[in-house]
């Protein structure tokens, strides 16, 4: 039972389309003839029914789609419709195995003892001499001093200050 708790918990689901902020935001902009363009037929959706909903519920708003490698998507046949459920399962089938694939990547170098951080722009000498100047330096100036941008400078104070 704590097995299924902790899968459960662990697996991010991507939210339908129409709860994804741009695309909301699209939405309101587009207009009855105009033509969304995607590089690929995943950016409609977060699966494959998900994408069945997006793309006719776009048509029914005068809304005809263009995905790059497929051309401009036609609803109005049975056959055109089974094509394109079958390219969105393909579509959700290759996010999944991607998905999958980086996320034994990523437990292999766990397991492998590497850290799975961006590398550190200053080592912990010049953390220390940075908390040590803070009262007596602008941010602005340990940043040109360490040549880095302000917000690793306050990065470093906000982690000295916990």
């Amino acid at each position: 039972m704590e097995a299924n708790l902790a899968i459960r918990c662990s697996v991010r689901r991507r939210p339908v389309a129409t709860q994804r902020p741009q695309f909301t935001v699209m939405l309101g902009q587009m207009r009855r003839g105009e033509t969304p363009v995607v590089s690929k037929l995943d950016r409609l959706g977060a699966n494959a029914h998900d994408i069945m909903a997006t793309i006719p519920m776009l048509a029914r708003g005068g809304i005809a789609v263009v995905v790059l490698p497929l051309g401009n998507l036609d609803l109005g046949s049975p056959a055109d419709k089974l094509m394109l459920s079958m390219l969105a399962a393909v579509a959700e089938l290759e996010r999944n195995v991607l998905i999958e694939r980086t996320q034994a990547g990523l437990a292999r170098a766990k397991s492998e003892g590497k850290t799975l951080l961006r590398p550190l722009k200053t080592n912990s000498i010049q953390r220390t001499d940075i908390v040590k100047k803070r009262s007596q330096e602008t941010v602005s100036s340990l940043a040109r001093l360490y040549s880095v941008s302000l917000a690793t400078i306050l990065g470093i104070l906000r982690t000295a200050d916990h």
